[in-house]
């Protein structure tokens, strides 16, 4: 069944005051209708579609084409089963056929700068190459999974694998200079209907014209808290999103582990000058 744009614009931010653009095209309603899907029925992913899915991501933009980031397909049931444990016990990483974990990869380009009588990779140690990597991954897997959906699959990202990376990169035999920066399940969708499409926050709290402000944004965050409680209320859920940013940020606890991450980085050996 074909949505209109304006049923596309009602579901991503839940007003129907909100008017869609006129520009419009198959590729931005279907990025509109992302949902996390974490409830999966047990048929297989392809190989043809698994190739169609790295193709996607490699078609990303990446600076330079240095192409610094790597991927994992994880289809064995013990080993997506302890990769579930690592990233917070989440079922869904044990039911999904496929899980995808996605490497920022310095490895790949020390390599190759050294294969060629390079003394040493020095420019690889800096802060720069590191973000490199995680800009490039994060935009190799967003056009995974955008893919993926088309292809009418659901998908979730797994930020949760960084709680626990060096036993994730321990488990995945990951050598020095590549990280783990985040799962993706891929599977065919179990009730696809009862995933909805969450709303975000209003365009006017996020887009700046010329020069940022932070003061507007208030009235606008207050709105979405009072429109997301009520998906929240409906979906059967705790309400409060900006008690969910509190809860991330408002101490250490509630960053789950993370907050080890720079040691982490530098045990891989990303050593971030």
């Amino acid at each position: 069944m074909t949505v209109t744009p304006e049923a596309s614009f009602r579901l991503r931010y839940g007003s129907p005051s909100e008017v869609p653009p006129a520009a419009w095209t198959d590729v931005i309603a279907q990025q509109l209708a992302h949902r996390s899907v974490r409830s999966y029925r047990p048929d297989p992913v392809s190989d043809e579609t698994l190739t169609a899915l790295i193709a996607a991501a490699q078609s990303a933009p990446t600076s330079g084409n240095l192409q610094l980031w790597s991927v994992v397909a994880v289809r064995d049931d013990d080993r997506r089963a302890r990769l579930a444990e690592l990233a917070g016990e989440q079922d869904f990483v044990k039911q999904a056929p496929l899980l995808l974990v996605w490497l920022a990869d310095l490895a790949r380009a020390r390599h190759v700068t050294e294969q060629i009588g390079q003394a040493t990779s020095e420019g690889a140690d800096f802060v720069e190459a590191a973000l490199l990597g995680f800009v490039d991954v994060a935009l190799a897997a967003q056009n995974a999974a955008l893919a993926a959906e088309s292809l009418g699959l659901g998908t979730v990202f797994v930020g949760a694998i960084r709680n626990r990376p060096l036993e994730v990169a321990a488990e995945l035999e990951l050598p020095a200079n590549v990280f783990p920066v985040f799962g993706l399940t891929v599977g065919h969708p179990d009730r696809y209907d009862e995933t909805s499409v969450k709303p975000r926050l209003p365009q006017e709290a996020v887009l700046h014209h010329e020069r940022y402000a932070l003061e507007p944004q208030t009235a606008h965050v207050d709105a979405y808290e009072e429109l997301l409680n009520r998906y929240y209320a409906a979906a059967g859920m705790p309400q409060g999103w900006v008690r969910r940013v509190a809860a991330r940020f408002g101490s250490v606890a509630g960053l789950k582990g993370r907050e080890h991450l720079r040691e982490a980085l530098r045990v891989k050996g990303f050593q971030l000058r």
